[in-house]
């Protein structure tokens, strides 16, 4: 496992590349090969703001906490990350319960915690017209609009581009790679 630390103006304290590393040992018996592990640290106000991406055998999973400390930081977020990964392999598992070659990516069949979730259900289902235009005239419609995202033709690439309203207030792009 290669994890990647990056700090973004906050001070890390030494040895946290190792406290990284010995949490995150819990989470290889859940994923089968962890590649990288990308850890950003940040402030934001008072809060010292961690970031954890985790590459694992075609899986990427993406986490962000925040704390007092980076090291409760790390703690927490690393719990979250356990939580969400059981939860996903748990789904993954159940609805190709009859396909085994589609298990490569998940270890060993996860074992019952007593917990249920429920599935999410597809409740509506909406077309609508996509003109070519700007990402900055996609930004005026979709505050028009009041949603988070928008989905839109690009007019200079001509491709299907998503915009969303990101937690800081500013905006994002996805564009697509063929």
């Amino acid at each position: 496992m290669q994890i990647n630390l990056t700090a973004k103006g906050v001070a890390v304290p030494p040895g946290i590349k190792e406290v990284a590393k010995r949490k995150l040992a819990k989470l290889e018996r859940l994923l089968r090969q962890i590649d990288t592990v990308d850890i950003t640290c940040s402030r934001e106000r008072q809060w010292r703001v961690v970031e954890i991406v985790i590459k694992a055998n075609g899986i990427l999973v993406r986490g962000e906490d925040r704390a007092i400390d980076i090291r409760s930081a790390i703690d927490s977020l690393v719990d979250k990350l356990e939580r969400r990964i059981k939860k996903s392999r748990s789904k993954q598992l159940d609805r190709y319960r009859d396909h085994p070659d589609t298990r490569d990516a998940w270890e060993a069949p996860l074992e019952q915690d007593g917990g249920s979730a429920l599935d999410p259900t597809l409740v509506r289902s909406k077309r609508f017209p996509i003109k070519p235009m700007s990402a900055e005239e996609a930004a005026a419609q979709m505050d028009l609009l009041g949603h988070d995202f928008f989905v839109f033709v690009n007019a200079e690439t001509e491709q299907v581009n998503v915009l969303y309203r990101r937690k800081d207030g500013n905006y994002g792009l996805i564009e697509p790679e063929f």
